[in-house]
């Protein structure tokens, strides 16, 4: 069972109740840590009658506005893997020299954090509209970084993990992205097109085979995987106009061959396993 103890934690008493309300829900069946952090975001995506074949954004803004969310930020920090993979992240932009960062949708603050510890030159920049007071609180003592509701500035590098899943429109927020970053500038992009929880939405599920493809048409490189974590990098080449008709077409190619793709898998998976006997 997951365990945080929150009275060593600077978090106001209301959201403090309602997390350990949310820890006392934990499913004794479940023993692994990040599945019982899911079943957690699952049960208050329920609550709030929350539907990811038709969505309600205004029960959906309930549900990224509730105390899961800190709960999930504090679990991510107790996380080994989760955090091997922010900590490979903050060295490879603290390596590459950048000076001006964007974390987008990066609430919870822990990756800027971790960047403005270990080069306090950088200056990080967090999009988050709503950022809750306890994740303020903790940027406090950091002059580097700035919580941000809205993008003016323009980026060495631009670091977006786990925000394209939950948007109705990805590609329109991945092209928001790139306008921000100088060319010849990066984009550390990790994406989640998988239903591991509710809040990730099945229509966006087909770009786990085509996303590259996306990052290309929009002017992007892909560098490749970023070493130790769940990131791939992109560099911007071109600063360019993308031709929205092309690219909803393909959009549309991808999500009628998605279903194809993976029965296709289903069918060659017991024959791969045959053919290595």
């Amino acid at each position: 069972m997951m365990e945080i103890d929150l009275d060593k934690l600077d978090i106001d008493n209301n959201n403090k109740e309602e997390i350990a309300k949310l820890l006392k829900k934990q499913n004794p069946a479940i023993s692994d840590d990040l599945e019982q952090m899911w079943y957690l975001m699952d049960l208050v995506w329920d609550q709030y009658g929350c539907n990811n074949k038709k969505l309600d954004w205004e029960k959906v803004a309930q549900f990224y506005s509730d105390p899961v969310w800190i709960l999930n930020g504090l679990f991510i920090e107790h996380h080994e893997l989760s955090m091997r993979h922010r900590n490979y992240i903050s060295d490879w932009i603290v390596d590459n020299g950048f000076r001006k960062v964007i974390d987008y949708g990066g609430g919870f603050g822990t990756l800027a954090r971790l960047i403005a510890e270990k080069d306090r030159h950088i200056t990080v920049d967090v999009f988050e509209p709503h950022p809750s007071e306890y994740s303020l609180k903790r940027i406090k003592s950091y002059t580097n970084i700035n919580f941000i509701d809205k993008i003016i500035d323009v980026y060495d590098c631009l670091i977006s993990t786990d925000v394209l899943e939950h948007v109705n429109d990805p590609l329109e927020i991945f092209y928001i992205m790139i306008k921000n970053v100088k060319r010849g500038g990066y984009l550390i992009i990790a994406n989640n097109f998988f239903p591991v929880i509710k809040c990730h939405l099945p229509h966006t599920f087909h770009f786990r085979y085509t996303f590259n493809m996306f990052a290309k048409l929009m002017g992007l490189e892909v560098v490749g995987l970023l070493q130790g974590s769940h990131a791939t990098i992109f560099k911007k080449i071109n600063d360019i106009k993308p031709n929205w008709a092309t690219i909803r077409f393909y959009e549309m190619l991808s999500k009628l061959i998605f279903p194809l793709i993976e029965i296709s898998k289903r069918v060659l998976k017991p024959i791969k396993r045959l053919l290595r006997i």
